[in-house]
């Protein structure tokens, strides 16, 4: 099935403690119905020093959250999406503007 959301979609968080926040998808996870969006969910970690890392200590970094919490931005509106044909290729389409995605 194709994902109505992709990786650098900017989508906006419909539901949670991050309500109404704006970000970019930074990867999916579409066996468990999960992205991570950029600035969004922010956990803190504990992290032992390593090669990566010298000092260790806390780290700040973002979690994932459900699919269904985000809805797609396009023109700065959350609008939920479709898909149509298009000279013979399945596109993505705004619902709310009508206007074609990809």
């Amino acid at each position: 099935m194709a994902s109505k959301i992709k990786v650098g979609d900017t989508v906006r968080v419909i539901a949670g403690k991050d309500k109404n926040n704006e970000g970019k998808v930074v990867s999916i996870d579409h066996k468990n119905h999960r992205l991570v969006v950029e600035g969004v969910n922010m956990v803190k970690r504990h992290e032992k020093p390593s090669m990566k890392n010298q000092a260790g200590g806390i780290v700040e970094h973002e979690a994932p959250i459900d699919i269904s919490n985000v809805m797609l931005l396009v023109d700065g509106n959350a609008t939920r999406v479709g898909f149509r044909t298009e000279d013979g290729k399945k596109v993505r389409f705004a619902k709310k503007t009508g206007k074609t995605i990809d």
